[in-house]
């Protein structure tokens, strides 16, 4: 399927020089001379190679039809990922090197998106918005709230994040997994 290249958008997954690849950060750009452009970086879903592509804002590229179906996380022994489809429960493994940095986000019975191309895993994603809790935290200087600042945290998977002052040891808070961010307190 064509899209504009001003469409293109992290995590999809694109036909490009006869083979697919994952868009992982995009960047639009529009010069003072010539036409706006997308710098995306690319990742080769064969390869793992990343690589900078610019693609017009006015052009065409050609997206993978892929099929997006949720499975839900039971185990990992290390390389592998062992995953249950949530509607059909049958289980699937896959390489944990596909998840990429993410793969911190991993804990038992999260939901993760496999895309399927022509029948083959070609891409996994954790969501973009998982509850985690707080292990360890700086602690606050009275009379410091005049500014908005933020103190350095730990939590359970030993990810270190930015977070807000009156966050404490033992809080859940939810992380924006796209840039690895605080979002807000869990509500449960």
């Amino acid at each position: 399927m064509a899209e504009r290249g001003s469409d293109i958008r992290p995590g999809q997954i694109l036909d490009h020089n006869g083979s697919l690849y994952l868009v992982v950060k995009t960047m639009h750009t529009q010069p003072g001379k010539g036409g706006a452009y997308i710098q995306a970086e690319l990742k080769n879903l064969k390869t793992g190679a990343k690589y900078q592509e610019r693609f017009r804002s006015d052009g065409y590229v050609k997206r993978a039809i892929v099929e997006e179906v949720e499975y839900q996380y039971i185990f990992g022994d290390g390389a592998l990922l062992t995953l249950m489809n949530t509607a059909t429960y049958e289980q699937v493994s896959i390489s944990a090197d596909m998840l990429g940095e993410k793969g911190v986000y991993l804990k038992e019975g999260i939901i993760l998106t496999l895309s399927f191309y022509q029948g083959q895993v070609v891409a996994a994603r954790v969501p973009d918005y998982v509850v985690l809790e707080v292990v360890e935290t700086e602690s606050v200087i009275k009379g410091q709230t005049a500014s908005s600042s933020y103190k350095s945290a730990v939590l359970e998977n030993g990810e270190r994040i930015s977070v807000p002052p009156f966050i404490k040891v033992g809080e859940r808070i939810v992380v924006y997994t796209v840039d690895d961010t605080y979002y807000e307190r869990a509500k449960d």
